[in-house]
């Protein structure tokens, strides 16, 4: 099972921060993003929301982690889920306020559609980020 391995990789590398470098491998070019979560409802590119990923574990909240609970592939539709807690404190630059050292735990669930070569070719982020913006008083 390739493809589920490979969007495995692809959510522990997105999720650890390591940029788009360590996850294009494993996506199409110009693979689509989704989400209806107000931070990032403007991103429609992977490779856009992988890099905002980077900067948001990596600058704004710094040792930042994620636990994973469940995670499947459904060969009838090529697509992988996983299931999640982030885990940060807004303790660096970035967000729309100075760091506010309030915690985030944040559920939520990537769907990767993956394509005949087992590549990501679009990514639904299922999240609510009303819940994490009040938590780290952004909102």
């Amino acid at each position: 099972m390739k493809a589920f391995k490979n969007a495995t990789t692809f959510f522990h590398n997105c999720e650890s921060a390591k940029g788009w470098e360590a996850c294009k491998e494993f996506a199409i070019e110009n693979a689509k993003f989704n989400a209806q979560s107000e931070p990032i409802t403007d991103v429609t590119k992977l490779e856009d929301y992988v890099n905002w990923m980077k900067g948001l574990g990596s600058i704004t909240m710094p040792g930042c982690s994620y636990k994973v609970h469940s995670s499947a592939y459904d060969e009838t539709t090529s697509t992988a889920l996983f299931f999640a807690t982030f885990t940060g404190t807004h303790s660096g630059d970035g967000g729309p306020i100075p760091p506010s050292n309030k915690t985030t735990n944040s559920e939520y669930v990537y769907a990767l559609k993956m394509n005949d070569d087992d590549k990501v070719e679009s990514m639904t982020k299922i999240w609510n980020s009303s819940w994490a913006l009040r938590e780290l008083g952004w909102m």
